[in-house]
């Protein structure tokens, strides 16, 4: 009795799925022209809709950012003598050392440069040089470089300010002059001294530097 009432189960089960189906059927064929509100794939539905736009959205600011990465690689650093064991040794001493060498920025700059945050120098470097602009025209024309290049937001090179200096650069942007970005360059200046500054005198690129030319030099 027990395998006849399965038996009669499955048949009564396979009934209500062929009338399902039966049911079904005539309805969309009633109805061809009617699209189907998620389309023909659920799946790829929501991908068009949501994950396409983010992965375009993903992939221009990787090709922006890779074509950044090109231009600064193949930008030359400072022309400058080679630095002696004396320089290396002074760089150690104090991040105001190295920041007055050439040879000293330079290669901190290239350590910078594998932490992704080389825009600190690069931002660091045209505040000096706008400093000693004295024209008036270029004075107003390097000072919309320097906030189109890294003080926008919208520039792959923006280095990192607070509200108020920002907001102090806004204001003094509408008749800058060579002081204009003061208060963001010792800022800048200050936060590559207190997290970048440590980690390039425990780098491996510098300690082999020291150790290379400690090795050529007569002292040895």
């Amino acid at each position: 009795m027990g395998s006849e009432r399965m038996e009669m189960r499955k048949r009564q089960m396979s009934v209500q799925q062929e009338s399902a189906a039966g049911g079904t059927a005539p309805a969309q064929q009633d109805q061809p022209n009617q699209a189907n509100p998620r389309g023909s794939n659920a799946c790829c539905f929501c991908w068009c809709c949501c994950c396409s736009c983010s992965w375009n959205e993903d992939r221009d600011d990787r090709n922006r950012k890779s074509s950044y990465d090109i231009r600064e690689r193949t930008t030359d650093c400072e022309d400058c003598p080679k630095p002696t064991l004396e320089d290396v040794r002074a760089w150690g001493q104090s991040f105001d050392k190295l920041m007055c060498c050439p040879a000293g920025r330079n290669s901190f700059r290239l350590f910078l440069r594998t932490e992704f945050s080389e825009e600190n120098m690069l931002f660091w470097l045209a505040c000096e040089e706008f400093s000693k602009e004295t024209n008036k025209s270029s004075v107003e024309e390097k000072a919309r470089t320097i906030y189109e290049n890294y003080i926008s937001i919208l520039s792959p090179k923006e280095v990192s300010l607070d509200s108020r200096v920002r907001e102090s650069i806004n204001r003094n942007m509408q008749e800058p002059n060579s002081h204009t970005f003061d208060d963001a360059q010792l800022q800048i200046y200050t936060l590559m001294q207190r997290d970048s500054y440590p980690r390039y005198m425990n780098s491996q690129d510098y300690k082999n530097l020291l150790n290379t030319l400690s090795e050529q030099s007569p002292e040895s």
